[in-house]
């Protein structure tokens, strides 16, 4: 993959497409090498996302960065996923070409999934971070993310992971109180 160094103003995010793939599976084994998601991976969260499934029924959602090249065409710089259950959302995937970091990507994208996680009506959204990965546990900080947990060995390789959680809403109430006349 070519590197390319983009401007902020010339990045757009779209839907990531079964035609994406290639392209994020190339950055995904750069990014992530002791445990990168196999190709497979991507079609079948693509498999459970809009248009494949009617918008009520899709818990998935994906996006692909984009920008130009020197020779005009439009490369991948960077892609996220998100799934949402609710009252759960989750980050399922997020990542920046090396150079393309630094630029406020990263931050453009978690914002996406949060937006949509809103629009779905999540009361939190939750993500598992690489407890070795101090670069990224700094952006969720710093967007309001705490940690919350721990898993020991989440990764292929034995690392573990941080499990952070950003709270969106608050709980709606049950139907249960509500029919009790409860605040």
């Amino acid at each position: 993959m070519a590197a390319v160094a983009p401007t902020p103003g010339s990045i757009t995010l779209r839907p990531m497409t079964a035609a994406d793939v290639a392209a994020v599976i190339e950055l995904e084994r750069e990014l992530f090498p002791h445990d990168a998601w196999p190709e497979s991976f991507f079609y079948d969260e693509l498999a459970q996302a809009e248009p494949a499934l009617s918008a009520e029924r899709a818990t998935r959602r994906y996006w692909v960065a984009e920008a130009a090249s020197p020779e005009g065409s439009r490369v991948v710089v960077g892609y996220a996923g998100m799934m949402c259950v609710l009252p759960l959302a989750d980050v399922q995937t997020i990542a920046v070409a090396p150079a393309a970091q630094g630029r406020g990507l990263g931050t453009r994208l978690l914002a996406e999934i949060e937006a949509e996680a809103v629009r779905r009506g999540a009361e939190d959204l939750l993500l598992e971070v690489r407890e070795d990965n101090p670069g990224a546990q700094r952006l969720y900080l710093r967007v309001g993310f705490e940690q919350i947990h721990k898993r020991r060995a989440y990764y292929p390789d034995g690392g573990d992971a941080l499990i952070m959680r950003k709270h969106l809403a608050d709980p709606k109430p049950s139907t249960a109180a509500n029919l009790m006349g409860a605040p």
